[in-house]
């Protein structure tokens, strides 16, 4: 998916308010804080509205705040020298990313693009590093998050190696299911087969050839604008099947 500039005046920033209490009550880190330590959170905490194609987060930007997905779905890439993209994963409900970025205060590496519209909260970057400073609840998320996200990406890296097709929807999937970084997600993945296409780099005939066989072993549902899991340890076992193939 080419990405776009949003229309002046009409960018994210312009369309930032304070998050609701139902909104608030989906982001999984809150309740690892203190009383006096989420009050302070929760004050902090700004959504936004991105549109398709919206990038919330740009490569070599300096970072301002530490986000999540509230609703939605975004994508992480890059672009290559060639004018080619490499997508690294995608961020469903519940998701938070660049806390790596946000701990070293460096610019971004990556682009962070919205597949569809999405409602997305940013804690600002300074409130992020006084939780760091003042919150054990806090810290052990962030650690986890660290540690899972290193999972993902060594995953990431096998799975650009598999030259079976099944194997790489499989892996990505279970990918958008990890319970630590997606927690928000449960056993319903709201996604189309079209932008499970983007986020594997496979055509959409291709993954729904694949999501067929997997519903056919009792794997998974396709249902209406999502996918249920059935069976989430088959799912990361039809994901291995193609490990080591070059």
């Amino acid at each position: 998916m080419a990405s776009r500039a949003a229309p002046a005046g009409n960018s994210i920033r312009d369309r930032v308010r304070p998050a609701t209490a139902a909104e608030l009550e989906g982001i999984p880190w809150l309740d690892a804080l203190a009383p006096a330590e989420r009050r302070r959170a929760e004050s902090a905490i700004v959504v936004g509205e991105a549109e398709i194609g919206d990038l919330v987060c740009r490569v070599g930007r300096p970072p301002t705040y530490w986000f999540g997905v509230i609703e939605g779905l975004l994508k992480m890439s890059n672009d290559n020298a060639d004018g080619g993209s490499v997508t690294y994963t995608g961020v469903p409900p519940g998701g938070w990313f660049g806390e790596g970025t946000a701990m070293k205060r460096e610019p971004y590496r990556y682009n962070i693009q919205a597949l569809r519209r999405s409602v997305v909260a940013g804690l600002p970057i300074d409130s992020f590093h006084w939780l760091l400073d003042h919150s054990i609840g806090f810290n052990r998320f962030v650690m986890n998050q660290l540690n899972e996200r290193l999972g993902q990406f060594i995953a990431a890296l096998e799975i650009d190696r598999l030259n079976n097709p099944d194997a790489r929807v499989a892996r990505n999937l279970a990918a958008l299911f990890n319970p630590v970084l997606f927690p928000r997600v449960g056993e319903v993945l709201r996604i189309t087969q079209q932008e499970l296409a983007y986020l594997i780099g496979l055509s959409r005939q291709r993954v729904n050839e694949a999501l067929r066989a997997l519903e056919q072993q009792g794997v998974l549902r396709v249902e209406y604008g999502g996918l249920r899991v059935l069976d989430l340890a088959a799912l990361r076992a039809n994901g291995m099947a193609g490990k080591g193939a070059l």
